[in-house]
């Protein structure tokens, strides 16, 4: 497990458990668990309950379980189940056991047929249609099944005739017997299990019925000795029907359930259906699109677990839903790469800048620090030469008001390197700038020049040694700050989301960079090495966000 790196905040949850413990209750111990079901990538949400599930099971000396909800596997697959534990790991968590729901299925219907035995659950004949029109409404009570009074002889026989696969997919429910004018519309007799012939990931054809969510979930607490089961808003109506089974089977462990709000990040959507047809109908690339809210998606934009750990302590926790400003988590991964990312050069829109001063076959390696606050990383050698590469907005031949970079007969700084004077421009036939002669000051490596003073410092990198780049500008995927509000939530997709340009060129440090390594090129932004689609002479970095001024040049 990992520990927090920002120092834990109070919050309900935790005043909660150290009673608890004051109190020595479930025997001095906190268990907790993280239970997705494996059917999408984890988003950014997800972290917020992997942060908590973790991060208070190993404040307090615990364990935490992964556990996969894997009892619907017409939309579940091997690939998320690694994808999920692959997004755990990198977050800096260890699970102290790894479980699915399949593994219970045989607990689960024993525990089915003991409720049967008890007559308090049911085989049902109704349809799916005919149960939600019998279940009534939140301001009609619902009324009883026509099968609600069969004998427990013939519920334990129909229930034994549909694991064993003698009826059609629908045919049967098995429901639990509670309360049909309860005003919590979950109580009102809730499936237990329905048949489903669908070939398992992990258990294959052993099974043609599965067992519902809301029953499993606490069944699978209770067996895995869970003390605290921690879940979003969304449940805390179901936790009567949580309650109710684990009372019924007098179970020896009865986890406690807590809700607290869901993460609801601006820009975004986290509903996993939602973000699969943003996968299948290629409007990204992929579940791991630095444009996606997921947590591979997060990663691959370069995003890292520090930050996401730090954001998800900042939000803290409530018992109130609301909306997280995208800038909260923007300013925490800002701040992690403003304080640990090497410093690079990398020219975006390069303009030729030929010296005609310096010497045809000189190269001088120039020292530079990779960071102007921590020489404890080091510094890197960036070769100059006699033509080098600037950006061509870092150049005007008629400049605007306080315009600071180079101007035609003006001078700049070259980042880490000497004063340059523009002396001419050329131009092709239609008149656009293609490069420029300039001369430099020999005596200004490193310190101001003689008698007259220099304003502005732009980056560059030199044209023999540099090497060609495309970088991609990610922007929010959506213009509006809740697109689940949208009637089509497609419709508010920002066009502008991604922009891609072709011809950087980037200095020669980052020749053979390390996937995933992250950078702060220089008055542009920060950005991370994309090991997954660069090839051989074209080296590919995503921009991770931009830098606190937004990307404007001095």
């Amino acid at each position: 497990m990992s520990t927090n790196d920002t120092p834990a905040a109070s919050n309900f949850i935790r005043s909660i458990i150290a009673n608890d413990l004051k109190d020595n209750k479930n025997n001095g111990q906190v268990i907790t668990r993280f239970p997705p079901e494996p059917n999408g990538y984890l988003h950014i949400g997800h972290a917020k309950s992997i942060c908590l599930n973790f991060g208070i099971a190993a404040e307090n000396n615990g364990r935490c379980n992964l556990r996969f909800d894997d009892t619907n596997p017409e939309k579940e697959s091997d690939e998320y189940v690694e994808a999920i534990k692959r997004d755990v790991q990198w977050l800096g968590f260890e699970w102290s056991e790894l479980h699915h729901a399949s593994d219970y299925f045989e607990q689960l219907y024993s525990y089915a047929v003991q409720l049967i035995e008890q007559g308090v659950a049911y085989v049902d004949s109704l349809s799916a249609e005919q149960i939600r029109i019998y279940r009534g409404t939140l301001t009609e009570a619902g009324k009883e099944s026509p099968d609600r009074s069969r004998s427990i002889a013939e519920n334990l026989d129909l229930f034994a005739r549909m694991r064993a696969g003698e009826f059609a997919d629908g045919q049967y429910v098995l429901r639990a017997k509670i309360d049909m004018a309860s005003p919590n519309i979950n109580m009102r007799d809730p499936a237990l299990y329905r048949i489903r012939r669908v070939h398992h990931q992990r258990t294959g054809n052993d099974w043609c019925i599965y067992p519902m969510y809301d029953y499993t979930h606490c069944i699978s607490d209770a067996i895995e000795n869970i003390t605290h089961s921690l879940c979003t808003l969304e449940f805390e109506d179901h936790r009567p029907l949580y309650d109710w089974v684990l009372d019924q089977l007098k179970t020896p462990c009865h986890p406690q359930q807590i809700e607290f709000a869901r993460l609801q990040l601006e820009y975004t959507i986290v509903s996993k259906r939602k973000l699969n047809q943003l996968v299948t109908e290629q409007h990204v690339h992929g579940w791991d699109d630095p444009r996606m809210p997921t947590i591979a998606g997060l990663r691959r934009a370069g995003f890292t677990p520090k930050a996401i750990r730090d954001f998800c302590e900042r939000i803290g926790l409530t018992k109130q839903n609301s909306w997280i400003e995208m800038g909260v988590l923007e300013y925490c991964i800002r701040e992690d790469l403003n304080d640990n990312a090497p410093r690079a050069m990398a020219v975006l829109q390069p303009l030729r800048v030929v010296i005609d001063n310096y010497q045809e076959d000189q190269i001088e390696e120039l020292e530079v620090g990779n960071h102007p606050q921590k020489p404890e990383l080091g510094k890197r050698r960036v070769p100059f030469s006699k033509i080098i590469l600037i950006e061509q907005d870092d150049f005007a031949e008629i400049p605007p008001a306080k315009f600071k970079r180079l101007t035609a007969g003006g001078e700049v700084r070259l980042r880490g390197s000497y004063v340059i004077q523009c002396n001419d421009v050329i131009k092709d036939n239609e008149g656009n700038i293609i490069e420029l002669r300039c001369s430099y000051d020999p005596d200004t490596l490193g310190k101001n020049p003689v008698g007259r003073k220099v304003k502005g410092v732009i980056h560059w990198v030199s044209e023999q040694h540099s090497h060609p780049a495309e970088l991609r500008l990610y922007d929010r995927l959506f213009k509006v700050a809740n697109p689940d509000n949208e009637e089509n939530f497609l419709d508010a997709i920002n066009p502008d989301s991604l922009k891609i340009l072709t011809d950087c060129r980037v200095e020669a440090s980052l020749a053979n960079p390390e996937p995933e390594s992250r950078y702060q090129f220089e008055r542009i932004g920060y950005f991370c090495f994309d090991a997954k689609d660069s090839v051989a002479g074209k080296l590919v970095f995503n921009r991770t966000v931009t830098l606190r001024d937004n990307g404007e040049k001095d």
